[in-house]
């Protein structure tokens, strides 16, 4: 499988982590979280989830406030605790 923008595929045969990073960028705060396959039952299912757990994070950090440019406080711990669930 080929990475998508902010979404990066890692697969080593060496090493113990094989799955799909999210990462993305907004306003001066950078998000990541990984999707290993064997918590998610295969390559194809951790990239459903990590695809799915982007576009929340898109919407919420689209329409959230921002103070001189930057994202607020309670944006950001929105934005974590929505990762931490996935």
């Amino acid at each position: 499988m080929k990475s998508k923008k902010n979404l990066t595929r890692f697969t080593y045969e060496n090493a113990a982590f094989e799955g799909w990073r999210l990462c993305i960028s907004r306003s001066g705060t950078t998000f990541t979280k990984y999707f290993p396959d064997k918590k998610f039952g295969g390559p194809r299912k951790s990239l459903d989830a990590a695809e799915t757990a982007l576009e929340e994070l898109k919407t919420l950090l689209t329409g959230a406030k921002r103070v001189n440019g930057k994202l607020t406080p309670a944006a950001i711990k929105k934005a974590e605790t929505l990762l931490a669930k996935t």
